[in-house]
């Protein structure tokens, strides 16, 4: 705790300030991500100022991905504030390029989605389930070894075929 800083909070009201359940917060409590300044005789957690600060970067971690346990890693509990800067630095960056790689990912699932919906409402009339999924299929899989599909430069015959324009 910070000198001088007011120990004023119930846990109601850390809740009503920081926008979520009581719930929420002896969860991260229990997780150790945060902890009570004190106790009251009466065993009420009391919370300082800067425990509202702590669950606001606690949800805009978890809004980034992080979990838990690298929350738990980053986030002094037991020297508030004293923070190790290099440490910090490494794992934003490295958590970076894991939703620079996500990102990656999901697109290349939109596209083959896409794909797909433009495949499935191009269907021949006359074609038949079966050879409409192996018709879907085959341009699934041409589009898995190319990287993506192209669906406006593909035809389908009534036969299930497909043709390059």
């Amino acid at each position: 705790m910070v000198e001088g800083q007011a120990i004023s909070m119930k846990i109601g009201d850390l809740a009503a300030r920081a926008g979520m359940t009581p719930s929420r917060i002896r969860y991260y409590e229990t997780a150790g991500l945060i902890s009570p300044a004190r106790r009251t005789d009466a065993g009420y957690r009391l919370y300082d100022e800067q425990a509202v600060q702590r669950l606001e970067i606690i949800g805009y971690a978890q809004l980034a991905g992080f979990t838990l346990a690298e929350m738990r890693s980053l986030l002094p509990l037991t020297q508030p504030g004293k923070w190790d800067r290099e440490a910090l630095v490494g794992t934003l960056r490295t958590k970076a390029a894991a939703i620079e790689q996500l990102q990656q990912r999901l697109a290349a699932a939109r596209d083959r989605l896409e794909s797909v919906i433009a495949d499935v409402e191009n269907t021949p009339e006359d074609l038949e389930c079966d050879a409409n999924a192996r018709r879907v299929l085959d341009n699934l899989r041409g589009s898995s070894a190319h990287g993506h599909h192209d669906a406006a430069a593909t035809t389908s015959g009534p036969d299930g075929s497909t043709s390059s324009r």
